[in-house]
Formats: structure tokens, sequence, C-alpha cells
């Protein structure tokens, strides 16, 4: 008999289709079981070796890693207050003397009051940080001293002027003292 060679045709289901899943956790358990009962028996290696590598990496992987810092060692210790406590916070508190030199010589702020005395619109966000600013600044002048009680300007209505005619104009400048400086 004489012999066939075997072709490659697609046979009459067609090529063959594989589907990609993605493992899930029992997959992946069962596979690293059956990769670990595959090993049996003892580790690869010498059969002198009596384990002194494994000791000493592990004697390198517990040495403390400040030995040797050139980091200086405070001699004398000083006592600080619990970051919670009310000596903690008052440690924290900026002075207002100091704080308000900080508000004053802020550049941004600065700025942005330069931009509002032009006559620019200033968005939610940077009108919000100006008026926080300003009403901090406030607080801290009164409780220095140095704040004044003056009447804004801005914040008054403007009082509509009715139309003066001639004849009342000529009174008022009639009535004009010049004499009271």
């Amino acid at each position: 008999m004489t012999r066939k060679k075997k072709a490659r045709k697609v046979g009459s289901e067609g090529p063959a289709q594989y589907k990609d899943r993605s493992l899930s956790t029992d997959d992946i358990a069962a596979l690293a079981a059956k990769r670990k009962n595959r090993r049996k028996g003892l580790k690869a290696g010498s059969r002198h070796s009596d384990g002194t590598v494994e000791k000493q990496r592990a004697v390198h992987a517990q040495r403390d890693p400040r030995l040797g810092s050139k980091t200086a060692v405070p001699l004398i210790v000083e006592q600080k207050p619990h970051p919670k406590s009310a000596a903690g916070k008052k440690v924290r508190r900026i002075s207002a003397e100091k704080e308000l030199e900080m508000l004053e010589n802020d550049a941004q702020l600065n700025v942005l009051l330069d931009r509002i005395e032009n006559g620019e619109k200033l968005g939610a966000g940077l009108q919000s940080y100006v008026d926080e600013k300003l009403d901090r600044l406030e607080v801290l002048m009164k409780q220095l001293g140095l704040f004044d009680q003056e009447e804004p300007e801005a914040t008054e209505a403007p009082k509509k002027a009715k139309r003066r005619g001639d004849d009342d104009l000529l009174a008022e400048f009639e009535n004009v003292k010049f004499d009271q400086e």
C-alpha cells in the first residue's frame, strides 16, 4: 500500500476557535496548588551546604537602617507639647502682628485689589478669596487697635439729587459764607 501524506485541511467543523477568558480566583488557586504539588522533594543544590547563606541574608535584612547614619543627634531633648493640646495650639498660632504683615504683603491679594479698583469683575472664587482676606484683615486690625470706625463710602446708596433750577443755585451761592476759614 502506498503511504498517504497528512494534509493540513480544515475539517468539517471549520478552523479551531479559542475563547479568551479571564481566570477566576478559584482557577488561580487551583493552578497554584498544582504548581506546588509538582515540586516534591528537596531543593536543588549542594548536599554539603548548611544554610549559612540564608542565615547571612536574614542578618542583613534585620540590620538597623539607622546604623551608621550621619544625621546629628540632639544632646538636649526639648519638650514639645502635644499638637492637639491647648499648649500645642498656642505654639502653632501665629501672632496677630505677623499675620497682619503677611496679609498686607500678600502679592495675590494686592493684584486682585488692583483689578477691582480698575473696574474688573472677578469670578466667584476670587471674590470670595478677597472677601475672606479683607474680613480677616479687619478682625486683626480691630484686635490690635489699628482699626478706625469710618463710614465706608461704597456701602452708602447714592442719594438721587433732584434737578434744581437756576434760582435755587443762585440763592445757595449768595448764602455761602466765605469768612469761616
